[in-house]
């Protein structure tokens, strides 16, 4: 009778054998880098999925290594979420409940209400008020006469202030563009990298079917051979 908990060959601790597997179920290249190391480890030898998950990865470095070069940061990042099993995107900030200073709000706030369509308009309205009242002299009596210096220095003042502002707006959702981007490269990697495992994977389960129809065709062989010759 089988215990329910095993040793691993690797690190030689014990871990039920519900959550370790043979090291020949393991694809040709992760076997070549558990050998590289030093382990000459048999095919039914049991192995932990902590050690699985390390071997992989080093033959993941090393397969990114002979493509890319050396390894970015974003290419650590990947590798890592495929050695623990956690997703590799993180959420970018865009909600109304994200904490923003008061700077940032009144920004984001004056940029929001620069680019519409009630500012454009009571803009106009203002423009076309404050020349009406200077050039015809009614309620105030002409403030700022043509050719409206006063109504120019606040026009320039207005731009100004509104450029760093829509500026400051700016650079924090050029911020999340390139979070966002970045979330695409590492989920890009990552789908690239678990598809190029399970091609190794089909690979693997194709030879041994193979082996196995090769096995069995032979057996037919030789029964048909035998059958041949015991009625000869």
């Amino acid at each position: 009778m089988h215990s329910d908990t095993g040793a691993c060959a690797v690190c030689g601790k014990t871990f039920p054998r519900a959550g370790m597997r043979p090291v020949g179920d393991l694809t040709p290249s992760i076997r070549a880098v558990i050998v590289a190391e030093g382990h000459q480890l048999e095919p039914d030898a049991l192995i932990c999925r902590t050690d699985a998950a390390r071997f992989r990865r080093r033959h993941l470095e090393e397969l990114l290594q002979s493509e890319r070069g050396a390894l970015t940061r974003l290419d650590k990042v990947v590798l890592d979420s495929l050695q623990s099993g956690l997703p590799v995107a993180q959420e970018v900030g865009a909600s109304e409940d994200e904490p923003r200073s008061f700077g940032e709000k009144a920004a984001d706030a004056l940029a929001r209400f620069g680019g519409s369509w009630a500012f454009i308009i009571g803009f106009a309205v203002v423009l076309v008020g404050w020349m009406a009242l200077n050039v015809t002299g009614l309620m105030f009596g002409a403030f700022d006469p043509y050719p409206f210096i006063l109504l120019n220095l606040v026009l320039s003042s207005l731009a100004a202030l509104q450029a760093p502002i829509i500026m400051m707006s700016q650079r924090r959702q050029e911020e999340k563009d390139r979070q966002r981007s970045e979330n695409d490269y590492k989920v890009n990697l990552k789908a690239e990298l678990e598809i190029r495992h399970l091609h190794d994977k089909i690979d693997l389960h194709l030879a041994r079917q193979w082996e196995r129809l090769a096995t069995i065709q032979r057996l037919q062989i030789e029964l048909l051979e035998d059958g041949r010759d015991s009625r000869g």
